[in-house]
This record gives C-alpha cells, structure tokens and sequence, in this order.
C-alpha cells in the first residue's frame, strides 16, 4: 500500500536525511505509545551506530518483567552491560554512576509506570552528568505521561510495518518507527518516518509527516 496524504497536509519530503543527533552527548527520553513497544530500545541503540565503548542497560524490576531482557546478539556488535533493580530511584542512581564512566559507549536505562522519583531534578542531573563525560543517555519511560523532565529531546516512539524483505518476502524486513520529536532544545520539533537508511545503515528519516519540505529539512538540519 502506497502512503498518501490526506488533501489538507502538505506533500512529505521523501528525500531520506540522517537522524537529528544532538550537539553534544546528553539525556534523551522515549515514551512508548504502546507500554511494551520494542521500537523504544531500537530507536536507541540506531543512535548507536558506531559503538565507543560497552553499553549499560539497567532495567526496572517490572520492565524486565513485561518487556524482557535485552539481547545482545541483536545489538549490532555493542557490548552489553546489564543491570536489574528493583525501583525506579536505583535506575536513576546505578544511570547516574554510570554516567560518570567515561569508558562507556551509552547508559540507556528503562522505568515503568510514573514514578515520583523521575522528576526535573534527577533528570537534570542526568543531563549534566552525560554533558560533563561526554556519555549520551537515554531514558525509556514505559506506561508514563510526559511530565516534567530536563531531558534535552523528548520522543513518542512506535512501531510501523517494517520495509519489504527484497531477497525473501516472507522475511521481516528493516524496522520502520514513527518518531515525534515532541520537545527538543536545540530544533524544531516534528514527526518522522523513521529506519535504518538500507544503502548506509545509518538512522535515517525517510519523509516528514504533516510537515513541508523546508520545515523538514530544518528540523532535521
């Protein structure tokens, strides 16, 4: 099926561009439209590409329940350090020492559910902390509103049927996420169609949706 806007939404720019990264390493979060979506982690580790050291992943105790484990075999050749805790607090403590490790390539933590313990003063601090080392964070928000954070980009993640297997059409093809930059301070914010660009592997944005070109490309610039 071939995409099509509606009449009153401007024609999307098809011209794949790389992913908007930030000016420098710091706190992203990602909101799941669907609590258990596997797009959020995806959509991290694409940020990912070119892995400078070991990644740290630290799971609350009911997102490893619900969502699983990672899996390292899937993870494009990072290594995997992988941490459970029990609350939402020891996340952002174990996200907060790790952070302060320079040898790390990333330190992604997830949360389930609002908890009182995620609010603008840790989220600052972990912001800080990856801008002083130089260690991009992100912060996975699982079955959470958007609530006050200091996190510099903001996203609404979910999955979209993924690209055509061209060797095999009963294979999965590449995945594809719809991605809202719904709060970001350095860009405009939009919502792409978001994958790996399959010439590059990069992340790419393949169209911008109810954007115009211009808009776009300036979004993205």
């Amino acid at each position: 099926m071939t995409w099509s806007p509606p009449a009153s939404c401007p024609a999307p720019d098809t011209t794949p561009r790389k992913a908007p990264a930030l000016r420098q390493p710091s706190l992203s979060e990602i909101f799941p439209e669907t609590a258990a979506d596997a797009a959020a982690p995806a959509f991290a580790l694409a940020h990912l590409s070119a892995c400078s050291g070991p990644v740290l992943w630290i799971q609350d105790r009911l997102s490893a329940r619900e969502t699983g484990r990672p899996f390292p075999p899937g993870m494009g050749g990072c290594e995997l350090l992988h941490l459970q805790v029990s609350r939402a607090i020891d996340v952002l403590w174990a996200m907060e020492q790790g952070l302060g490790c320079p040898a790390l390539g990333a330190v992604i933590g997830e949360v389930w559910g609002s908890a009182p313990a995620v609010d603008f003063t840790a989220t600052k601090r972990l912001a800080l902390r990856a801008e002083a080392h130089g260690v991009p964070a992100w912060l996975i928000r699982r079955a959470a509103p958007p609530e006050l954070s200091a996190a510099r980009e903001r996203w609404r993640l979910s999955s979209l049927p993924a690209r055509p297997e061209p060797d095999d059409a009963r294979a999965p093809g590449t995945p594809l996420w719809s991605a809202e930059l719904f709060r970001t301070r350095f860009r405009a914010p939009g919502r792409w169609v978001a994958g790996h660009d399959p010439a590059t592997g990069d992340l790419a944005f393949d169209h911008a949706i109810g954007m115009e070109a211009a808009e776009a490309a300036r979004a993205t610039a």
